[in-house]
């Protein structure tokens, strides 16, 4: 299977999304499938593939508080072109923006199925784009976007049920695919790196071989809730804990957590490392022994899994809607408040040698299926469900365009697949019945078709009004 993935940006940007699409990259072609990579390039004055079989588009660079992401246009020949030679099977955006706009032209123009993953839900996220004042009405608009960009998916999958919930919110009708992300295992794994490498990190950090070490991976932006981090921080640790925290990453606010750390006097338990790169962050990872977040804005965090992946128990604010993935005392422990938090430490520190090794052990089996391949697998049921079921519709369509021309006088001769399509564009395809007006099809599929186009009758018997006459004009 040939898959074509859209992306705002790629390497050596960092983030989870970039990181979600290198596991699964990593994952198909071990399988056996091609993959090519879309996404913006500022480095770059016109279209090329590289030897990892990553297109690059040209794109204009965002200021710092966008992170310096690449913004290109979602419309480009070149790029069809390119990508008309690669003849995907499917098209996969992770993006909702310029590269996700060109998913779904190009899916379009050349007429393959795609399958959107919605990584974030955008609530969160407002305050970079519109002023606290604005968020409101700022958050409703990108609702409704989001929903019109999932309107053009024919799947829709997220890394956790706290996804399904924000699109079942907005409007989104389809069904979502929840499927996990997943994490470099062999990467991370205990054991891979060195003691000498670790006592050498533990070092340059000043960090006591004695000191029980808690980490948070993750962009220092206000939707990660370091800031509550600190604060709980701040309410239940103290020097003679023991305890130190390392906040691995960069980001908008990092300046203003620095700020506040210093200004609560936890400064001298608080290490910023600031950017590290991917392929250097697993002895950052190996050198803890928690895994911290107060993050309410995950999904399914990649970084905590990566933390998991080497063993470190995670302690998590509790979020009912990530229920599940923190199961005390299995891989961790949800807390509720500082206190709490705190508790779990010191618990977790005062473990005897067999204890911690035993917990650990643990950790790690609860992400064995958390894999390259396991991702890889869990994706490509979906591709092939999305492809079998893009076809029957199609079939469904031809078939009620047929009727139409019978109906209107219309040659079915001359009846080409753009204007087939013409109508295929203004149905709405679901899986179970969820109004009185579905038509049900061969293959358990549905049509429901807009009032003005097309209004069902009788099962097997179509009705049409004028506006559909309008539709195939053209060529009567």
């Amino acid at each position: 299977m040939k898959i074509a993935m859209f992306t705002e940006c790629y390497e050596p940007y960092i983030n989870g999304v970039i990181t979600h699409i290198k596991i699964l990259t990593q994952g198909l072609r071990a399988l056996g499938h091609e993959v090519m990579i879309v996404t913006g390039d500022t480095e770059c004055a016109h279209h090329y593939v590289d030897e990892n079989n990553v297109l690059h588009c040209p794109a204009a660079k965002t200021g710092r508080r966008l992170y310096g992401y690449p913004v290109p246009s979602p419309i480009s020949r070149h790029r069809r072109d390119i990508l008309r030679e690669f003849g995907p099977d499917i098209i996969h955006i992770h993006t909702e923006f310029s590269m996700g706009q060109s998913g779904i032209r190009m899916a379009k123009l050349l007429n393959v199925p795609m399958v959107y993953t919605m990584h974030t839900m955008y609530d969160e996220y407002v305050y970079y784009i519109a002023p606290k004042t604005l968020s409101r009405p700022a958050t409703k608009l990108a609702r409704q976007y989001f929903l019109l960009v999932a309107g053009h998916a024919d799947a829709i999958t997220g890394p956790s049920e706290k996804v399904a919930q924000y699109c079942r919110e907005i409007g989104v009708k389809k069904p979502v695919n929840v499927i996990s992300n997943a994490a470099e295992l062999e990467a991370f794994r205990p054991g891979a790196v060195s003691m000498a490498e670790k006592a050498a990190l533990k070092k340059k950090l000043g960090i006591a071989d004695d000191e029980t070490v808690a980490i948070f991976v993750g962009r220092l932006g206000r939707e990660k809730s370091v800031d509550v981090l600190l604060g709980f921080w701040k309410e239940t640790v103290v020097p003679e804990d023991r305890l130190r925290l390392i906040i691995i990453g960069d980001g908008p606010v990092r300046s203003e957590l620095e700020l506040q750390a210093k200004y609560l006097g936890i400064d001298d338990m608080v290490i910023f490392t600031g950017k590290v790169a991917h392929e250097d962050m697993p002895p950052y990872v190996a050198i803890g022994d928690i895994y911290v977040t107060a993050s309410l804005s995950d999904t399914n965090s990649i970084s905590m899994l990566e933390g998991m992946a080497s063993g470190l128990p995670v302690l998590a604010l509790t979020d009912p809607l990530n229920a599940g993935q923190v199961v005390d005392g299995v891989n961790g422990y949800s807390f509720n408040n500082a206190d709490e938090m705190g508790g779990y430490m010191r618990k977790i520190r005062d473990m005897s040698p067999e204890e911690r090794a035993a917990f650990s052990d643990s950790v790690v089996k609860s992400v064995r299926t958390s894999g390259a391949e396991d991702l890889a697998k869990k994706l490509l049921a979906v591709y092939t469900s999305t492809m079998t079921r893009g076809t029957e519709l199609t079939n469904a369509v031809r078939l009620l365009a047929m009727e139409f021309c019978r109906h209107s006088g219309f040659s079915v001769e001359k009846l080409t697949r753009s204007k087939i399509y013409k109508l295929y564009d203004k149905f709405i395809f679901a899986s179970e019945f969820d109004e009185d007006d579905n038509v049900e099809l061969d293959g358990n599929y549905f049509i429901k078709a807009k009032p003005t186009l097309i209004y069902h009758m009788d099962l097997g018997r179509f009705e049409f009004t004028e506006n559909a006459a309008e539709e195939l004009a053209d060529g009567k």
